[in-house]
């Protein structure tokens, strides 16, 4: 039984919370229209400002008189946030056996409600409006066990049903890439450049004289960002989440590139910039003739540096390895690749999804040799190990 006043847990919290700012500022929303509330953003996988207004809008809005009060709310409440424009509510739920995810008003089957003492199944919850008011003292405790689950377990683990989540979840990923300050400069209201041209230029409305000084700066682009996917063998049970990763990551701009290898490079980043994820994949399925092959990742840094170290794409990036490190090649090939990767790239990092074992120690030849020259080692074994990798791409 959960106490009162206990606050919600999981990602649910922000939701509940604001629909009780709503009952506090004078708004008939009782726990039906809560519950419906979150059934619709747990249905939707709603994460959009626009999505969650007309979300809250419409199952907790019913008189025209409170739609002022309610748009009062909605900004403070998503201001507060601290987002910067976007609010990530992501539910992994797991769907039906024969569909990837739940149609429309479909019933999430792993998200557990419980309201005071009483629990109960999502369907039919919230299909009686419920008006009245409910004592402050009332406790809503919402579980999103599913969500929880499926954001910690292997990809290696995963039903297909899971997968198919899994897979909408990782591609709603924001990848954010550093900002890097280019020799450049550019017009501005202040800076440590002093713009002669343009101060001449005005002092010709002044009789030749300068009282309006103009200045530059140095101007800002995001660095270049580079994804190596080991696709051999060892790795096919991440292999496609990894890819659905590169997927969304073809949202962090134009500068973005992605090769795939096992015992050669594939040049994929014109694939993924399809819209459709799934047919990304099938063709990148038909155009990688060594998936699940073996595994050369010396010899595949080198083709990768031998074309690519002359281009923009490459120095001052940030490089995304992906691999269990499980070299087949030379070890002495793959160190010297990896240093003379690590002098031209602004980042290294590896992503190792053996890494997600409590018991893994890098001690494969590959994986040794390449350390020296990793900035970040992180894992990849799960959702929650690449919701990491994003933020360590923005840090």
């Amino acid at each position: 039984m959960a106490e009162s006043g206990v606050a919600p847990d999981g990602p649910l919290a922000p939701l509940i919370a604001f629909a009780r700012d709503l009952r506090e500022r004078g708004l008939p929303v009782g726990t039906g229209r809560i519950l419906t509330f979150c059934r619709a953003v747990a249905a939707l996988g709603l994460v959009d400002r626009d999505a969650l207004y007309w979300a809250g809008r419409t199952s907790m809005i019913a008189r025209k008189e409170d739609l002022e009060t309610y748009d009062e709310a909605f900004d403070e409440w998503y201001r507060s946030m601290g987002t910067g424009g976007e609010l990530r509510i992501e539910l992994a739920i797991p769907g039906g056996p024969d569909e990837g995810e739940p149609e429309f008003g479909e019933q999430p089957m792993d998200l557990e409600i419980t309201v005071g003492s009483i629990a109960a199944e999502w369907r039919g919850m919230g299909d009686e409006d419920d008006d009245e008011e409910l004592d402050e003292d009332a406790s809503i405790r919402i579980v999103a066990s599913g969500a929880e689950v499926l954001r910690e377990k292997s990809f290696a683990d995963l039903s297909q049903e899971e997968r198919a989540r899994v897979a909408a979840l990782i591609r709603r990923i924001s990848v954010v890439v550093p900002v890097e300050r280019t020799r450049r400069t550019r017009p501005a209201s202040t800076g440590a450049v002093f713009d002669m041209r343009r101060t001449l230029r005005r002092s010709l409305r002044t009789q030749g004289e300068p009282f309006d000084r103009a200045w530059r700066a140095r101007k800002s682009r995001t660095r270049p960002l580079v994804l190596i996917l080991d696709v051999s063998g060892s790795m096919s049970p991440y292999a496609r989440a990894l890819m659905q990763f590169a997927y969304a990551a073809m949202a962090a701009g134009r500068r973005v590139e992605t090769f795939c290898f096992g015992t050669r490079l594939t040049r994929v980043t014109r694939t993924l910039r399809t819209k459709d994820p799934d047919r990304a994949l099938h063709e990148i399925g038909q155009q990688v003739e060594d998936w699940e092959g073996g595994t050369r990742i010396g010899e595949s840094l080198k083709t990768l540096l031998d074309g690519w170290s002359q281009r923009a794409a490459l120095r001052g990036s940030v490089v995304v390895l992906c691999s269990d490190g499980l070299e087949r090649g030379d070890p002495e090939l793959l160190r010297a690749q990896m240093a003379r990767l690590r002098r031209l790239a602004h980042r290294v990092v590896w992503v190792n999804p053996l890494k997600g074992s409590p018991r893994y120690e890098p001690l494969a030849r590959g994986m040794a040799a390449a350390l020296p020259s990793v900035d970040v080692f992180l894992s990849g074994h799960n959702l929650e190990s690449l919701e990491e990798l994003s933020r360590a791409l923005g840090s």
